[in-house]
């Protein structure tokens, strides 16, 4: 007896095991869909059936917008909501906006119909679908189930609504009918050809040259591009090892750099290509951009190479000429002595007329010329006592150097006189607009003035004015101050004229003003720009880019000049104010160097370039204004040789376009419906 009921527990408990296992075997974890349209993980479509649904649900995508993807399973599980799990496989495979996705859980007895928010049909239109497959569910009529949703979604009908217009039409059928195979037909071709594109766009864009390549041929150029950036690192290195040993390493320092910069781009190029080549899938979209982002970083790194290899060809050349190249040197050092005799005098007669503020940009202009000029006669000696050793690459490095002191030199003395020249002129244009706001006084007071407004600017004009003529007299005069405040007073009173004149009017006098700003930005520029290049090794960053924005804004300010002179004057005064930044940040890097370092830097003495012992600073100084720029100059120049007929086999700029929809298709937001819904069965 206690055996027998031994064995009855023995067999209850194994049953609840069983069914324990077999419910938990039907549950079903969100699934990767199949190649096609359906996945019967539940196994309930016989061949013919899953045949039959395949090909309604291809004829869906190919005579509408949307697409169909059914997965039956037992039952849903993590999650174990219907609306969550369907949501979750269609986020999981990358479903579009017009990709909808049917789940069913046959013995779950639930489905939905997930769709994207922004898809083509409505929340309304989804729940009628649900609502009519209902009963084929019902009835397990898996095949007419899927047959009747896509029919829904089609939004015909399907052969029904074919039947119901024949019936309807009559005779006009026939022409229904072939008006239709041939729109199939036309749209089968434009499917065809979309596919055979990919990411490649519809239509070619005159600013993209990538827009007229296949998806295929901007890979190949992709490849090639790879293959012939990283052939030409290769050789620059091997070049590198041969210009240290003939130049020497400061004048190898930029080259190295620029091999560095080139390795880093390069490392970021294979990456995307790993990326490509790794088993993740990717859309053709993010493929194709990819690709040609390839092709610009092997581009860039050409030409940063080139720019190397032009400068190095020009030390080599150099090098090869370096006896009579330094008697050139020498010459023109030695005509520099008269130049540089009347750099004083002329900064001694400009003091005597000019306020000292005007002259601070060429205040210390002699003193630094005298510097490069003692700096070119140590890199002469060098390069003679080099050339006497045999040490030809050491000598063509040292000639560059003492020919680019030479050249700053004389152009230091020749900023003096040209700074003269700019003040006179604008003393000049001082004058005349003094002339110009004496007459728009006189206009003023006869202008009708009801609101009170327009006495009041024309008295403090008149005031201004007799500050400014007073200004203009005597010595320690300050045009610039000057023609700043005349023009503050004229921006005042031409508000007021404009309250009694007609629009031509003021256009000619905007028009006027933005002549007299412009002319007036681009001298402050050019100082600017002649002060930072003289003492590149001291000025710092911020000074550099607001001369970069005065320049560019100044730019803008000349486009507009003729088609809205209102927003060129408003660019034009901007250029302006940066550009007085730069030149204070310029003075104040300057200031706050110690004048002493330029003792040390240079050819002779401890610390020089080419002499041994002594410490290097940490800083700039004259050595680093001349040296600093020396490579840089010359790479400033190059591009176009060497192997630019490398690259121009592959090279091409732009990228490519997207669709939003497709098999895998972007375009959605995070997220699916959200719509509420399911049903049970």
């Amino acid at each position: 007896m206690k055996t027998r009921w031994l064995t009855l527990t023995a067999l209850a408990v194994a049953a609840a095991t069983g069914l324990v296992s077999v419910s938990a075997a039907s549950a079903t974890d969100p699934v990767t869909l199949d190649s096609g349209y359906v996945t019967d993980d539940a196994g309930v479509l016989s061949a013919s059936e899953e045949d039959a649904v395949e090909a309604r649900l291809q004829t869906l995508s190919d005579d509408s917008s949307a697409d169909l993807f059914v997965v039956l399973v037992d039952d849903f599980s993590s999650p174990s909501d219907s609306v969550a799990w369907a949501d979750t496989v269609a986020e999981a495979n990358n479903l579009g906006s017009e990709q909808y996705l049917l789940a069913v859980a046959v013995e779950g007895r639930s489905y939905y119909i997930s769709a994207a928010p922004d898809g083509p049909l409505s929340d309304g239109k989804l729940d009628d679908v649900e609502e009519k497959i209902q009963g084929l569910a019902a009835d397990d009529d898996w095949a007419g189930m899927i047959t009747l949703a896509a029919d829904e979604i089609q939004g015909d009908g399907g052969a029904g609504a074919l039947r119901a217009t024949l019936i309807a039409v009559g005779v006009i059928a026939l022409g229904l009918i072939v008006w239709l195979v041939i729109a199939l037909v036309r749209r089968a071709r434009r499917n065809a050809e979309i596919r055979r594109r990919g990411a490649m766009p519809e239509q070619p864009d005159p600013n993209d040259p990538f827009s007229t390549l296949t998806d295929e041929q901007v890979e190949t150029q992709a490849g090639a591009a790879l293959v012939q950036a990283d052939d030409a690192i290769t050789s620059s290195r091997e070049e590198l090892g041969f210009a240290v040993a003939q130049f020497g390493e400061p004048a190898t320092a930029e080259f190295s750099g620029a091999i560095e910069t080139a390795k880093a781009r390069m490392s970021e190029a294979f990456d995307l290509k790993q990326k490509l080549d790794d088993e993740i899938e990717d859309t053709v979209h993010d493929r194709r951009a990819w690709h040609i982002r390839i092709i610009q970083i092997c581009d860039e790194i050409d030409e940063v190479l080139d720019r190397n290899a032009d400068a190095f060809d020009a030390l080599r050349k150099l090098e090869q000429n370096a006896p009579q190249e330094l008697e050139r040197v020498a010459q023109e050092r030695q005509a520099l002595d008269g130049v540089l005799a009347g750099a004083e005098p002329a900064l001694a007669a400009l003091s005597t007329t000019f306020d000292a503020a005007e002259l601070s940009t060429v205040v210390d202009n002699p003193a630094q010329a005298r510097e490069r000029a003692a700096l070119a006669d140590r890199s002469i000696e060098a390069a003679r006592a080099a050339i006497t050793a045999g040490r030809t690459g050491e000598a063509a490095f040292a000639i560059r150097t003492a020919e680019q002191s030479v050249a700053q030199a004389g152009q230091l003395v020749q900023a003096i006189t040209a700074l003269g020249s700019e003040l006179v002129a604008i003393e000049s244009q001082a004058q005349a607009l003094i002339a110009e706001l004496q007459a728009d006084v006189a206009a003023a007071q006869q202008l009708p003035d009801e609101s009170g407004t327009i006495a009041p600017v024309a008295a403090a004009t008149a005031q201004q004015l007799q500050q400014a003529q007073a200004s203009l007299t005597g010595s320690a005069r300050s045009p610039r101050r000057v023609l700043d405040a005349l023009t503050a007073a004229n921006t005042q009173i031409d508000a007021a004229i404009a309250q009694g004149t007609q629009a031509v009017e003021r256009a000619r006098r905007v028009q006027q003003m933005l002549e007299q700003t412009l002319a007036q930005a681009e001298s402050e520029i050019r100082a600017a720009r002649e002060y930072i290049e003289t003492r590149r090794g001291t000025v710092g960053s911020t000074a550099r880019t607001r001369l970069s924005q005065a320049e560019s804004t100044l730019t803008q300010a000349l486009g507009l000049r003729s088609s809205q002179p209102e927003a060129a004057l408003t660019e034009a005064g901007r250029a302006l104010e940066l550009v007085r930044q730069a030149t204070s940040s310029a003075q104040a890097d300057v200031a706050a160097m110690n004048p002493s370092r330029y003792e040390s830097d240079g050819w002779g003495g401890g610390g020089g370039i080419f002499g041994g012992g002594g410490s290097s600073g940490g800083g700039s100084g004259l050595g680093g204004d001349i040296l600093g720029g020396i490579i840089g100059g010359l790479l400033s120049g190059g591009g176009g040789g060497g192997r630019s007929s490398r690259s121009s086999s592959w090279r091409s700029s732009g990228g490519g376009g997207f669709r939003s929809s497709g098999f895998g298709g972007g375009g959605r937001s995070s997220g699916r419906s959200g719509r509420s819904g399911g049903r049970r069965f």
